[in-house]
């Protein structure tokens, strides 16, 4: 039986869609959506003012076996004797500025090209945007293609120089249980901050985003590499917390060098276990 055929049409015009509603308002939300951008400003400013004064302080970052993570590794031969790693003393006597100066450019580079603080600073200081559904004042957008945001793509190898001083600075936790003799067997309340603030930048630095793809990216099979599989599900967990470690570590390595400048210059005396 012969089935009748319809012969193709023009097509339907696509549905007509409204405009985008034009909104005078800046936002339509009634919460306090300021605050946050407000206290993350508030907080890195006072970071970076202390940090600042200590760097160019040149003073208090070493005393019982303990140094300051803004002077570590000490690479001058200006630093406090028996500070710099292991008498590597690269720049010799020419330095004569504060030693901090040679190194928090490499921590600081790797927080200020970080993933998780990008968003921070551009929504704290530059409203881009300040928080979800608010218009930002500007104009255009030009991402991070100039300078001085296109030196964000640097991110990664900071992360492997964050790596190396992680390490030194695990290894000055180590140093700590060495006594004023060179003995070991000694502890102080200070090793156990130094320690604790070596801990918390392996966490911050294993959970960026950097590190994950540097263990599991480019793997078209994960099959074919257990080990690396394990080790980018390790990092994977650690990443859900990368905010939290971000601040977490921030703390911490601003409180371990005030500890350090504390006892540096004789406020308090750093507590002996045995």
């Amino acid at each position: 039986m012969a089935t009748d055929t319809i012969a193709p049409g023009p097509e339907a015009p696509a549905p007509l869609s409204p405009a985008r509603a034009k909104i005078e308002q800046r936002t339509l939300r009634t919460d306090r959506w300021w605050l946050s951008p407000l206290l993350t400003m508030l907080v890195l400013v006072a970071f970076i003012f202390y940090a600042t004064f200590r760097a160019f302080q040149n003073a208090d970052y070493y005393a019982d076996g303990l140094i300051s993570p803004f002077y570590s590794p000490c690479i001058s031969t200006n630093c406090v004797p028996d500070s710099p790693l292991g008498g590597f003393t690269p720049f010799g006597d020419w330095w004569k500025l504060s030693p901090a100066l040679l190194i928090l450019i490499f921590p600081l580079g790797f927080r200020m090209t970080c993933y998780y603080y990008r968003k921070a600073y551009y929504r704290a200081f530059w409203q881009s945007p300040p928080a979800c559904a608010v218009a930002e004042p500007h104009g255009k957008y030009s991402g991070e293609t100039r300078f001085p945001l296109i030196l964000n793509n640097a991110h990664r190898y900071f992360f492997y120089a964050g790596l190396i001083f992680n390490v030194i600075l695990t290894w000055d936790g180590i140093l700590a249980f060495r006594n004023a003799d060179g003995e070991w067997g000694h502890m102080s309340l200070g090793t156990l901050v130094l320690l604790a603030n070596a801990t918390l930048l392996w966490l911050y630095s294993l959970s960026c985003h950097s590190c994950r793809h540097a263990i599991g990216g480019r793997l078209k099979h994960f099959s074919k590499h257990p080990l690396r599989y394990k080790g980018w599900t390790l990092v994977s967990k650690l990443n859900h917390k990368h905010m939290l470690f971000a601040w977490i570590s921030l703390f911490g390595v601003a409180l371990t060098d005030a500890y350090v400048a504390l006892v540096a210059n004789g406020t308090f005396s750093n507590p002996t276990f045995f």
